[in-house]
């Protein structure tokens, strides 16, 4: 009996490390494909983010493939990774959340490719805050397109996120007003342990281990950072 119990313990210890270790590829994978949406949008020739927004970008959060689910009475949903500049660096990702009623995506889409900007510290701050509902609890307009950013409104010039979207190749501005943006705790705890603060991540207060998949996403951020601080 002893020893039935002792091999159904082991079984059990499996199962949970086979859980976690498949957890853990998701993160993995939702920062590969992150790194992927990024750099597509990066290396854009003249019809992407302008350089003008992501020199003066605090943080970016990217969400590959933001899913539409349910018929016309829908909602978007989906996750992703938010790092925030720091000095000559970026933070650890740390992943987000976001759930939005639906207003419709880009014409036969039904996933698009999201990139948030926060432009400026009292968007950080309420982004951070656990939950915030864009557009009322922080002011979020559809980003300029195109390399040069003249053509910006006043909205999106005061707005404290803009946000863009992919779908098709086709490349946007999108109107996230009424979403909800958070952290996803769960896999922040899976990501960086138990009791570590998202917030303490993300304004590089709390030291952490950064994976592969991490470091690479970090690296592709980080080409803009150099660029403006003239770092080698």
């Amino acid at each position: 009996m002893r020893l039935r119990r002792t091999g159904m313990a082991a079984f059990a210890a499996l199962l949970v490390a086979t859980t976690a270790s498949a957890q853990l590829s998701k993160e993995a994978k939702r920062l590969t494909q992150a790194t992927e949406v990024l750099s597509e949008i990066r290396n854009a020739s003249d019809n992407g983010i302008p350089e003008a927004i992501w020199s003066k970008a605090e943080c970016v959060v990217v969400i590959p493939s933001l899913k539409k689910a349910g018929f016309i009475f829908g909602a978007e949903s989906g996750s992703g990774v938010m790092s925030c500049k720091q000095a000559a660096h970026w933070s650890p990702p740390i992943f987000m959340e976001l759930t939005k009623g639906s207003v419709g995506l880009q014409a036969g889409a039904q996933s698009i490719d999201l990139v948030l900007v926060i432009m400026n510290r009292r968007g950080v701050d309420k982004l951070l805050s656990n939950k915030v509902t864009l557009g009322a609890d922080a002011s979020v307009a559809a980003g300029p397109v195109g390399r040069a950013a003249s053509a910006a409104t006043d909205a999106q010039l005061s707005a404290e996120m803009l946000s863009y979207s992919r779908a098709k190749g086709l490349f946007a501005g999108i109107d996230l007003s009424g979403g909800t943006l958070r952290p996803d705790n769960s896999k922040n705890a899976r990501a960086y342990g138990d009791g570590v603060s998202p917030r303490d991540i993300a304004l590089g207060k709390t030291p952490v281990t950064l994976s592969k998949e991490a470091k690479v996403f970090t690296d592709a951020l980080g080409r803009d950072v150099r660029a403006t601080t003239g770092e080698r």
